[in-house]
């Protein structure tokens, strides 16, 4: 390169415009440090924040630290003579794997930019405070190179860039880089290597999207992989150690940008949409009266109809999530751009399409199994546009002529037994071993009893009689059944009675409360005692609660399916809005805003927390568009309909507390395990043959082990816990803002001790990682097939004095699938259910680590705790596999009976039952 260009490169607006750094002077007081480059060499611009007046010096001795390849030493008194090191950053970028035309020309357009210098900029920050100017020393340089040198890495679309500085030999270790994008786009940096340090080299993993100066003037800040509380930051960084975290606060005003990464909290306004249509109008979710955790704020403007609301963005536009939290390319393609939209966008409306002039119920049973066996034609102009954006998996694709045929894979607990889901035995064991393994609970006291207003819902009792459980024991009495802990209840009584008739008087949807009383006998089977279905008490119908149980006869038993029906879409409900949606999804968002606001990216608690972070704000941001939303599928598919995020948020209100997140302290509320020193976990279970509780006590015994370990690495000094004002800040906003409506609970967790803070991340790494895995992954595998799971019911149970009951006699199969969901009702929440059990090629595992993201942190000993964290859970896979086989587990091994599998730890892509990925990330 000519020296003239380089003259030019080095006084050009790249090094102009510097970036902006805060440090601490002399008196203690921030000062506000901007660099530039002048044609009298290097100037330091301070401005003082006690005193309303700016000074500059001239660090012109650093001139003479100028090396050959243009690197500026930064706040450097150092001369030539001393002494200078040669330093090499690599910068490792990740291009778009499939790119646009337009997008290769500007790659071309890019690495000419690069080549010449004027791509990018990087400034070196040491540890050491340089004595002059008491901040870190810095040196900086263009980044350029004609040509990406490629990796060795086999991934095809990484490409290497070089930074040259030179720096003093009393420079110090690197701390930080300052990195700035001066093109006129974004681009993704995956990490940054230095060589050329004696302890060297020394690691920047970054994993971010780096904005144009466009966008935004600021330098990006990035980190060494080398974790620090914060009393333990090195002087040179720490000021940039605040920096970077007021930059990812933001102020709180304003509209969110694409490019910005800014974590923020807002309620719930933002499910309705009034400015559309008064219909799709939905209560506000925060306050005393309808709590809910809070979301990532968009800073969108108000409805224009209703201010207290959200403006809606509608598909395909994006809601706003911080930059990096949005889709890598592959879970885009996979499920943003090709399948989830594709399910969303092409494939409900095809079916309705083809299903709406006939929106008919099931009218056989055949009728369902040629789902399966024959699929049905969708009729759609689109459709050879549209046939490559359905990819594989559950749902398949067979094309005909003219038309598109869809097909479903069979579901799991259909395949090796069509008729199991008939069975009582199969209706009690998913309650133990299906996809909403964690309601049931050890019924204690009798007899059973409403905790509602009886003034509004009637008599507390149930319905449910002594004398009529112990028809169906034998000879056992009640007393010594719950002395024994043998019986056990499904009660859903209370949650959804105050819901009922509005439920009700909604077109085609009819719901009753439930209770289900099971009795777990001595051959280690669970069975279904008796139902009780109850409605909202009228003066023209006192008697509100109808009490089911098997029976014998024809008619007993077809009613006694339909009781069972009903049961199982209340299950659906429950399953979806509370402890899959309230529980998991929207629960875990607050910590991870709160994660990203006050920790820093060298907080070891932040390296911690961060695989179990990945992608669940972008998907919550997709739930809030598409599937929660006022007139979104969940409304359109389950049973409360348009009071489905009210229900949610009532149970929220009534049922949720941090504390008892946490698996062993659950299976001890709900009666299911008793303390016990002895067992690993601290507990033991009521049922041992329990496989989401048993498997569940392996993952949570090695996430708990793991944590305490890397705990105690780091807080190994008295009140080192209570000393880090990052991690009391960040779980001081976790409780009093971003779940505001719980704030002053006094069943938070104290943080105090390095045992309270390892309980606290136990606890979240588990909701994130394996009770997520639990609960959604067998959506489709136990869900897909309708009679089995059915979402909402559409009809009552006739009884022998109204005019549908003759109509049930003559023809009872008819009536029951008439009550399940229509064959458009069915078909679409089947496809929803498929996209949401299916794992991205890009999945991270619990106990593995990406290769682009190996160098995370900077420490054998951690180093060594999680390769024992991962060869633990290759250990539970191995435990897991075996009890799959072992005939005395009769809820998870037997004729017919699939196999337990959701908590296997590794999985590969597609719908596969299996697999316990790091985070929420579907």
């Amino acid at each position: 390169m000519s020296s003239a260009l380089q003259a030019q490169l080095f006084t050009g607006p790249a090094l102009r415009r510097a970036p902006s750094i805060f440090d601490a002077g002399s008196n203690g007081n921030l000062r506000h440090v901007r660099v530039s480059r002048t044609k009298f060499g290097l100037i330091r611009a301070v401005v003082n924040s006690d005193q309303n007046k700016s000074t500059a010096e001239t660090a012109t001795k650093s001139l003479n630290a100028k090396d050959v390849n243009g690197s500026l030493l930064v706040g450097s008194s150092t001369s030539k003579e001393e002494g200078l090191i040669d330093v090499k950053a690599v910068i490792t970028i990740r291009k778009k794997m499939k790119e646009k035309l337009i997008e290769k020309v500007e790659d071309q357009w890019e690495l000419f930019m690069n080549g010449i210098g004027q791509g990018m900029t990087m400034q070196l920050i040491s540890e050491e405070i340089d004595p002059v100017t008491n901040s870190g020393k810095s040196v900086e340089s263009a980044v350029r190179g004609w040509l990406p040198k490629p990796s060795n890495s086999s991934h095809f679309n990484i490409v290497e860039y070089e930074a040259n500085f030179t720096v003093p030999s009393d420079f110090g270790n690197p701390g930080a880089i300052l990195i700035t994008n001066l093109l006129g786009k974004e681009f993704y940096l995956v990490e940054i290597v230095v060589h050329g340090f004696d302890e060297g080299p020394f690691f920047f993993p970054a994993n971010t999207w780096i904005h144009s100066r466009k966008d935004n003037p600021e330098s990006r800040i990035l980190f060494k992989n080398q974790a620090y509380l914060p009393s333990q930051t090195p002087l040179g960084i720490k000021d940039l150690r605040r920096e970077d975290l007021l930059s990812i606060r933001g102020n709180g005003k304003g509209e969110r940008k694409p490019h910005n990464r800014i974590y923020d909290y807002a309620i719930y306004n933002d499910l309705g949409n009034p400015d559309k249509d008064k219909d799709l109008a939905r209560p506000i979710l925060a306050g005393e009266e309808r709590p809910y955790p809070r979301r990532c704020r968009t800073g969108r403007p108000p409805a224009k109809t209703d201010p207290r609301y959200e403006s809606r963005v509608e598909k395909p536009h994006p809601v706003y999530v911080p930059r990096d939290e949005t889709f890598e390319e592959i879970k885009q393609n996979t499920f943003s751009a090709g399948r989830l939209k594709a399910v969303l966008h092409n494939l409900i409306p095809s079916i309705a399409a083809s299903l709406s002039s006939s929106d008919i119920p099931f009218t056989c049973f055949s009728d369902i199994d040629k789902l399966y066996n024959s699929g049905f034609v969708l009729k759609d102009d689109e459709q050879k546009q549209r046939e490559k954006q359905f990819l594989g998996g559950l749902m398949k694709q067979v094309l005909s002529v003219g038309d598109r045929l869809l097909k479903y894979e069979t579901p799991a607990v259909i395949k090796r037994d069509r008729f199991a889901w008939l069975r009582d035995n199969e209706f009690a064991r998913q309650t133990l071993a299906g996809v909403n393994p964690v309601n049931i609970e050890l019924l204690k006291e009798f007899p059973i009893l409403s905790k509602l207003d009886p003034a509004i819902y009637g008599p507390p009792e149930s319905a449910i009689t002594k004398e009529l459980i112990e028809e169906e024991l034998h000879g056992l009495s009640v007393e010594k059944a719950i002395e024994e802990k043998r019986l056990f209840i499904l009660d859903y009584h209370d949650l959804l009675l105050p819901f009922i008739e509005k439920i009700n008087s909604l077109p085609n949807r009819k719901a009753y409360a439930s209770r289900t009383v099971f009795f777990y006998n001595k051959a280690g089977m669970l069975r279904p005692l008796a139902i009780e279905l109850s409605l909202p008490p009228k003066p023209s119908s006192p008697r509100n609660k109808h009490v089911y149980t098997h029976g014998h006869d024809a008619t007993t038993h077809w009613i006694w399916k339909l009781a069972k029906a009903h049961v199982c879409s209340n299950d659906a409900g429950i399953h979806q809005l509370v402890n899959h949606w309230l529980k998991t999804h929207a629960s875990m968002e607050p910590y991870i805003i709160a994660t990203h606001r006050h920790l820093s990216s060298m907080h070891p608690i932040y390296k911690l927390l961060h695989p179990h972070m990945r992608y669940t704000l972008e998907i919550n941001a997709l739930a809030r568009q598409s599937l929660i939303n006022g007139g979104g599928i969940i409304e359109a598919s389950f049973s409360p309909g348009k009071y489905a995020m009210e229900l949610s948020s009532a149970a929220y209100k009534s049922l949720w507390r941090f504390d008892m997140e946490a698996l062993p302290t659950d299976l001890i509320r709900r009666g299911l395990a008793v303390e016990d020193p002895s067992m690993p976990c601290g507990v033991k279970l009521v049922i041992e043959d329990y496989p989401y509780a048993a498997d569940g006590l392996l993952v949570w015994s090695a996430i708990k082990e793991w944590v305490e370990a890397y705990v105690a690495h780091f807080y190994s000094e008295p009140n080192s816990v209570t000393s880090d004002f990052e991690l009391q800040a960040w779980w001081d906003e976790i409780k009093n803002k971003g779940h505001y409506d719980k704030r002053d609970e006094p069943w938070w967790p104290k943080l105090d001790t390095k045992e309270d803070l390892s309980g606290i991340i136990t606890t979240m790494i588990w909701i994130a990682s394996g009770q997520h895995a639990a609960i959604n992954f067998g959506q489709y595998p136990f869900g897909g097939y309708v009679p089995n799971r059915p979402t909402l019911m559409r009809k009552l149970i006739p009884q022998e004095n109204e005019p549908g009951y003759e109509k049930f006699i003559l023809n009872p199969q008819h009536t029951f699938l008439s009550s399940l969901p229509t064959q458009l009702q069915a078909t679409k929440v089947m496809a929803v259910q498929d996209t949401l059990s299916t794992h991205s090629p890009d999945e991270e595992y619990l106990g593995q680590v990406n290769q682009l993201h190996s160098h995370w942190i900077n420490d054998p000993e951690v180093l060594k705790m999680f390769n024992k964290f991962s060869a633990k859970l290759e250990e539970i896979e191995n435990i897991i596999n075996k009890r799959n086989k072992d005939f005395h587990l009769k809820s998870r091994c037997g004729a017919g009976i699939p196999p337990y599998e959701l908590l296997l730890p590794s999985s590969g892509p597609g719908v596969t039952g299996r697999g316990i990925p790091n985070s929420i990330s579907i």
